[in-house]
């Protein structure tokens, strides 16, 4: 199965999302959205972004010691067939979603053991089922 690499791996806290406020969100991504697209989540690690819309998932990949190369990835939520979670534990500080798409491909997001998983899944739930 292909993985798709998100740019946010990894069990270092440090780079692991956090939930930062919605007007927060890069400009640009915010002129990517179509009519009625909303943010519901966003998160952050120290560069990389992860906005969670009511229509798909965008994941924000700065690059380069400069971060002038940045890949903004679109994953609608109509691709998605299942997703997993990993909670937070006392060794693994962390918690992981995992989402697998129709056409084989997984993303995995690190989560730093503050953010409510369980809420973001019942976000996803509510646009795929």
């Amino acid at each position: 199965m292909a993985n798709i690499s998100t740019g946010i791996i990894g069990d270092a806290n440090l780079m692991n999302l956090k939930e930062i406020p919605n007007s927060s969100v890069r400009s640009e991504v915010i002129g990517l959205f179509v009519p009625g697209e909303e943010v519901v989540q966003f998160f952050q690690s120290v560069r990389d972004q992860v906005v969670f819309t009511n229509k798909r998932v965008f994941v924000v990949n700065v690059q380069g010691i400069t971060g002038k190369k940045v890949s903004y990835f679109s994953y609608p939520y109509s691709k998605i067939q299942y997703y997993g979670i990993e909670t937070a534990g006392v060794l693994d500080i962390d918690s992981e979603l995992i989402l697998a798409f129709s056409n084989g491909a997984h993303l995995q997001f690190d989560f730093k053991s503050k953010v409510d998983i369980k809420h973001i899944c019942a976000s996803i739930s509510g646009f795929i089922l």
